[in-house]
């Protein structure tokens, strides 16, 4: 027999506010969207960025039953951080500081659900809410500190698996030099790219992982020797293939394709460690039954 939600007047009440309230909210934060927008789409350092709304809406589509476990409430700490957070974000206007009125757009919509609906419901939402920072452009000062020297590491290890497989190379720097050919290990092969969408999957997976709390730390963790790993491979058989064919292979259509499979060999093996971590749960749990 199907049991149909009933809707007090009150409930909807508080709903429509609640509706107003985000219509505020995006009116509010109107400026700042279209450019955050514009970064996921042309800089693919954050390309990622634009699916972290789209599976925090279906992370909380997956909650809606618990939702309807839990009264609606103000709470009064909500309204402190929404206070805080548009501080924050008039800070952040004011002074040019692009970062921060993007952070401020989790922070301030964390805000309204606490305020709004309660702690009991704040609970419920809080992965999913908390998984919006993922959305936000990670600044380019931050990924060029961090890819300069993941660039020289990946070169120079690079050169040292070419030359163990008797394939003479010289390395300077982040610029592999071949017999016939030169090969440079640019910023976009230094596996940040990769570190960003990997972090963003290890803690979506962790966060659906069965167990112990180890387990989460352990799909969150391997994430980094993971992008540093698949980028080597990338940049290891590009070099190979540049010494028997020229430059021309990490340029182009090649050096795009070599990134999307590389990209999707480590994803499958984090997906493979998340299915035997969640497996073994299942096999523990049904051992106990």
């Amino acid at each position: 027999m199907n049991q149909t939600i009933e809707i007090q007047p009150s409930s909807k009440k508080t709903i429509l506010f609640g509706i107003f309230l985000f219509s505020i909210f995006l009116l509010l934060y109107s400026p700042i969207l279209p450019g955050m927008y514009s970064v996921w789409m042309f800089n693919t350092n954050n390309s990622h960025g634009i699916l972290v709304p789209l599976i925090s809406l279906y992370l909380i589509f997956d909650k809606r039953k618990w939702l309807h476990l839990n009264d609606i409430e103000t709470s009064p700490w909500g309204l402190a951080l929404l206070v805080m957070s548009l501080l924050l974000y008039i800070v952040g206007i004011i002074g040019s500081v692009e970062i921060l009125p993007r952070l401020t757009i989790v922070t301030t919509l964390m805000g309204l659900v606490l305020y709004h609906f309660g702690r009991k419901i704040f609970a419920v939402l809080f992965f999913p809410l908390l998984f919006l920072f993922f959305m936000v452009p990670v600044p380019d000062s931050l990924t060029g500190a961090v890819a300069f020297p993941l660039q020289l590491m990946a070169t120079k290890l690079s050169a040292q698996i070419i030359n163990s497989l008797s394939i003479p190379v010289y390395r300077e720097g982040n610029m592999l030099y071949f017999a016939n050919t030169s090969l440079e290990v640019a910023e976009a092969c230094s596996g940040i790219r990769s570190l960003m969408a990997y972090l963003m999957l290890g803690t979506l997976f962790a966060y659906m992982v069965r167990g112990r709390f180890y387990k989460k730390i352990l799909l969150v963790a391997v994430t980094i020797p993971l992008a540093f790993f698949a980028n080597l491979l990338r940049v290891t058989g590009t070099g190979i293939l540049a010494h028997f064919y020229g430059s021309r292979v990490a340029r182009g259509f090649l050096h795009e394709f070599s990134g999307i499979v590389m990209f999707l060999f480590g994803f499958i093996l984090l997906f493979l460690l998340y299915i035997a971590l969640d497996r073994k749960e299942q096999a523990s749990s049904r051992h106990k039954g």
